[in-house]
């Protein structure tokens, strides 16, 4: 296991000021030029079929470089490389969870596409007629919604904060309140389509930029991987096992039971993240909508090979110290990267650390925005519109600008709040929720018929107080020194994520609560028409929640 001793202060200056004020200037161009083209893209149609889903038009191709979009965040693009640079191989293991997590999303996605529905709420309302399902889905989304974006948010402070080379605790805050505004006002005015553009320029920006780093880094060493590989081993804090598992810093007594849950998270709560569900609503079919999904793991695998590639290159030219050092998460890895591949002032090192800076940027405004929305329509199209009886579609996009500024804001401040907290366990608790709550009742109310109300409810329900209290009581909040409050000690539960126990209590629960539920329970047989077809359907009279 790596020692916490070198996870540093964030004290050191990345590159100097000859590299940093050419860097700061291009990236405000490109944030301008980013912004502008994004208000450009605006359609100004106040349907909301329109403004949600993109009217249902997107070709299998777009939607499916949109959804490896999707899978290119801030977290991903910046921490992957970093925990591969400070843990090895354990770092590696958790980007190729998410990979399969899109395998479980493709098992669904026809069915989902083809039962009309774009948001938890009218999913959850197949089975269950009346406002309990649609607050419980209110819930779950929040739940995984605020999470993400603290976290996103978080690590945008940290990008930018490198870039201008003051990466200190309070500059980090600063820089995540500038760019937070920033990204909801953006927010606030974009739309699926808009932002779908933006996640396809996104995608092949990234992997171009991955590439070009990668060869010059091999470059570097000879064009000889194995080179490559002793090196990074070679400048890791333990040569003897950076390439096998071991280094992973949160493992638990409960070693390979710890691990199953940590994977079983990780996998299906990608599948069943909020914004890839209403992704894939947006398709014309439900086989465009598996189309889709197989183009976006095709371009995500080729992502996470270039991550790799990057974060052993990462540890290989700057050194797993150097980066612990800077940042405490690894998240500087890339830009440390691409700093270190060229002497000082040299153009070559202005233009490759000013391409990571935006692509970083890139990730975080489409991620946040992405999150934000789906957030923000679900509790709009399943509060909202629900609750009032005399809405209009000018009146319903009105709340649903609103609602993402007030997502933005609450992110932000819950973000700038505990930016002297380790938090980062935050990520494994909206997975596990989407984990324990969203699949296990999707997966009933596609393949079984006998869920119904009752059965829903349980399994929304005590699945997300499962998560909370096994999470409360886990060593990711106290006992451990990368705890939220490592100086306390009241954790029992042994493993580091609800995972393990909540999915199959989700399953067990919805199980028991269906078939004790009394026929005249208010059940709907709202599967009542097949999610086999290819037709264009829209939700169902149950699913509409009349």
């Amino acid at each position: 296991m790596v020692s916490l001793g070198l996870l540093g202060s964030g004290a050191v200056e990345p590159f100097g000021a000859s590299v940093r004020q050419p860097v700061i200037i291009s990236l405000l161009v490109f944030i301008g030029c980013a912004l502008l083209w994004l208000v450009m893209l605006v359609s100004g149609r106040d349907s909301p079929d329109e403004v949600y889903v993109a009217d249902r038009s997107l070709s299998p191709v777009v939607n499916g470089f949109a959804m490896a979009g999707e899978f290119i965040t801030a977290v991903s693009l910046l921490a992957i490389p970093g925990a591969i640079a400070l843990f090895g191989y354990d770092g590696f293991a958790a980007a190729v969870d998410a990979l399969l997590g899109l395998g479980v999303a493709l098992l669904l996605a026809q069915r989902i596409r083809n039962s009309g529905c774009y948001t938890l709420g009218d999913l959850f309302g197949l089975r269950a007629r009346g406002p309990a399902p649609r607050t419980a889905a209110a819930l779950v989304t929040l739940a995984i919604t605020l999470p993400l974006l603290l976290i996103q948010l978080r690590a945008a402070g940290i990008s930018v904060s490198l870039v201008i080379g003051a990466s200190t605790e309070h500059v980090q805050v600063i820089c995540t309140i500038m760019v937070g505004c920033l990204i909801a006002c953006f927010a606030a005015v974009a739309e699926l389509r808009g932002t779908t553009f933006m996640q396809v320029v996104k995608v092949p920006l990234t992997l171009v930029t991955l590439t070009v780093i990668t060869l010059l880094a091999l470059r570097k060493f000879g064009w000889d991987p194995g080179n490559l590989l002793s090196a990074a081993a070679k400048a890791s804090p333990a040569p003897d096992e950076y390439l096998s598992p071991g280094m992973w810093p949160y493992e638990t007594s409960f070693g390979p039971l710890n691990d199953v849950g940590a994977h079983l998270v990780v996998i299906l709560g990608t599948a069943m993240a909020p914004h890839l569900i209403l992704r894939i609503s947006a398709s014309r079919s439900g086989r465009s909508a598996r189309q889709s999904v197989s183009i976006a793991a095709v371009l995500s695998t080729a992502f996470v090979a270039l991550l790799l590639a990057a974060g052993l290159a990462s540890t290989a030219v700057v050194g797993s110290r150097t980066i612990g050092a800077v940042d405490g998460n690894g998240q500087s890895a890339l830009v440390l990267l691409a700093s270190g591949l060229f002497h000082e002032a040299s153009t070559a090192r202005v233009v490759l650390v000013t391409a990571i800076s935006c692509v970083a940027f890139l990730a975080v405004l489409t991620a946040v925005s992405s999150v934000t929305f789906a957030a923000a329509v679900s509790l709009v199209h399943d509060v909202f519109g629900r609750y009032r009886r005399h809405r209009t579609d000018e009146g319903e996009i009105r709340v649903l600008r609103l609602a993402v500024v007030v997502l933005c804001v609450l992110g932000l401040s819950l973000s700038a709040a505990t930016y002297r907290y380790q938090v980062e366990f935050l990520i494994t608790f909206a997975m596990s929720v989407a984990a324990s709550c969203v699949f296990p009742a999707l997966i009933y109310t596609f393949f079984w018929r006998r869920f119904n109300r009752r059965g829903l409810l349980w399994t929304v329900y005590g699945g997300l107080l499962l998560c909370v209290v096994l999470m409360f009581f886990s060593s990711s909040v106290s006992g451990s020194a990368y705890a939220l409050w490592p100086e306390e000690d009241f954790a029992w539960y042994p493993f580091q994520t609800p995972g393990l126990a909540a999915v199959p209590t989700a399953f067990l629960l919805g199980w028991i609560g269906s078939v004790t539920s009394p026929p005249a329970s208010g059940s709907a047989t709202a599967a009542d028409h097949s999610f086999l077809t290819e037709r264009r359907a829209g939700p169902t009279t149950a699913a509409r929640g009349q």
